[in-house]
């Protein structure tokens, strides 16, 4: 009888275990990118207008992944669908200013931002995200297209180079990664350690 109580608690912690790898998994598959690549996020010049617009193309969004803001003098606004098309800056969603902001994406669906400095909004410093869900994800993997042709004006600033990093969560969103982290430890170490006893306990 002992012998298949110490098999059932192998049993469930070797489930759990499972559990917990995968979950991490998913963690570490989470990425940074930097937004406007090496030009960050300003005001695009008068004959590069779509120039965020065209960033967001060449890019593939996962829940879990952040967006990196590096400006001066500026700031970063999430909005409304509504409030993005017509660049209102009232009441946003949220706000940055700090000149460094991550913004993490934990859903799937569509993300609004806009530049809250007078006329940058209307003059293309504006961008919108579209996050993939796991299971469109998986359906899109094997058709993955070629970057959208490139305008000779722009060549230098478009330059196809996918500023992302994998999950080494900088510019203030590295504590919550490993908050989440600690966070899954805990919750996985305490489950395992919670059905030990259980098991112990109804054990004749």
């Amino acid at each position: 009888m002992a012998s298949r109580h110490f098999g059932m608690v192998c049993s469930c912690m070797i489930m759990m275990m499972i559990i917990f790898l995968g979950a991490s998994s998913a963690v570490e598959g989470a990425r940074d990118f930097k937004v406007g690549d090496h030009l960050g996020w300003h005001e695009p010049g008068p004959n590069n207008i779509s120039y965020y617009i065209q960033w967001a193309q060449r890019n593939r969004f996962q829940i879990g992944d952040s967006l990196v803001f590096e400006y001066q003098n500026d700031s970063v606004l999430v909005v409304e669908k509504w409030k993005y098309f017509h660049c209102d800056t009232n009441n946003p969603i949220t706000s940055y200013d700090d000149g460094n902001s991550t913004v993490i994406l934990d859903r799937s669906g569509f993300f609004y931002f806009i530049s809250g400095t007078e006329n940058h909004c209307h003059n293309g410093q504006k961008l919108i995200v579209e996050v993939i869900s796991p299971q469109h994800m998986e359906i899109l993997r094997p058709a993955a297209s070629p970057a959208p042709a490139e305008d000779a004006s722009s060549s230098s600033e478009l330059a196809p180079s996918p500023y992302y990093h994998h999950h080494h969560h900088h510019h203030g969103s590295n504590a919550s990664s490993s908050t989440s982290r600690f966070m899954m430890i805990g919750s996985a170490v305490t489950v395992l350690l919670v059905t030990f006893v259980v098991v112990l306990v109804l054990a004749p």
